[in-house]
């Protein structure tokens, strides 16, 4: 009878050690970092998609070596939702690192970068070469004013509210969502630019912005934007056309669908258009393009200055005047320059 006690009390302590073992070697498993992928493996988790299915997929992928530590640890965790969206791994990861990564939802954030002076045409390229969303959706969202409404009611889009800023979205986005992002960075910098504008302007802040989107179209050059928007001041004074040939180009993307050809003719000084600033005195109708800090600052806080010319100096940058005169003598010299730059191009080039 002695020995039969015995190995009943054996048998609890075997099968815990059995149980230990198993668990140790789950454990094992579940923290042992795996990489059946070269570089980099990106998976794509829909909505709606099951936690079997997610496994799946995750093996096939070569992030999971198997799927069954995955999903033990995944189901022994019910209260925890595996996150949609596009998920990026690079380097060896454990089944545990895995399902924490979808449970956080840390999606891949794709960078936008939109600079100063770009048109919602061009941010909508934009957005859809990095396959966030197709061009046309961000384009329909861009027409959405409600969210400048109380800003700039007379505002007919959002052409110059979407400020130029590095964004950063998952894939796919809605594009509602990135036209908002853009429209309320855009009112958090100009509300506190205008807080701070050291007089009082008679234009409205669509007119500024529009003023400021011809500031940035004209001039890369950070210490001419002040300059060119105390031109643009004086001209709008004396209610003189602009002259300004961002707004012509403008005027032909318009017509065009947001293409433009890189020349300006003479048949586009001519064309039709509120927009046009070389047949129509005043501002146009809206901005041009996005403005970034610099060129709004210009336009709220001009320079006072009697300028009320400028002309390229060929070197990327701008000679301003007072007089007609005087532009009439830097655009004489602006011609000369280009002339000669043109005829020294062809000395060089010829073989």
């Amino acid at each position: 009878m002695v020995p039969r006690r015995q190995n009943r009390r054996r048998w609890p302590r075997t099968l815990a050690g059995i149980l230990a073992l198993l668990l140790l070697v789950f454990v094992g498993l579940l923290l042992w970092p795996y990489q059946g992928y070269e570089e980099r493996a990106v998976v794509v988790i829909e909505q709606g998609l099951g936690r079997r299915a997610i496994a799946d997929r995750l093996v096939e992928a070569g992030v999971l070596r198997a799927r069954l530590p995955f999903l033990l640890y995944a189901y022994a965790q019910p209260h925890r939702t595996l996150k949609a969206g596009e998920y990026v791994f690079e380097g060896r990861v454990s089944p545990a690192g895995v399902f924490a990564k979808l449970a956080r939802g840390e999606v891949h954030l794709y960078a936008l970068v939109i600079p100063e002076g770009y048109t919602r045409w061009d941010i909508a390229e934009a957005v859809a070469r990095l396959g966030l969303a197709p061009r046309q959706a961000i384009l329909a969202a861009t027409e959405n004013t409600e969210l400048i409404r109380d800003l700039a009611p007379e505002a007919k889009n959002l052409e110059g509210y979407l400020f130029p800023d590095t964004y950063r979205f998952a894939r796919p986005a809605d594009p509602r969502v990135m036209v908002h992002t853009m429209a309320e960075r855009f009112r958090r910098v100009y509300t506190s630019l205008a807080e701070q504008a050291a007089t009082p302007l008679k234009l409205t802040p669509h007119q500024l912005v529009t003023l400021a989107s011809l500031v940035e179209k004209e001039t890369g050059v950070a210490e001419e934007r002040g300059l060119i928007a105390g031109v643009f001041h004086n001209r709008l004074a004396r209610n003189w056309r602009l002259e300004c040939d961002p707004t012509v180009i403008y005027a032909e993307r318009l017509a065009k669908g947001g293409v433009f050809d890189g020349e300006v003719n003479v048949s586009d000084l001519e064309r039709t258009s509120p927009y046009n600033t070389y047949l129509r005195a005043g501002l146009p109708p809206g901005p041009i393009a996005s403005p970034g800090r610099a060129a709004l600052e210009a336009a709220l806080n001009p320079p006072k200055t009697n300028y009320l010319y400028f002309v390229s100096d060929t070197r990327g940058g701008h000679v301003f005047s007072s007089s007609g005169a005087e532009h009439a003598r830097h655009v004489a010299r602006y011609r000369r320059q280009r002339a000669a730059n043109s005829r020294a191009q062809k000395a060089t080039s010829k073989p």
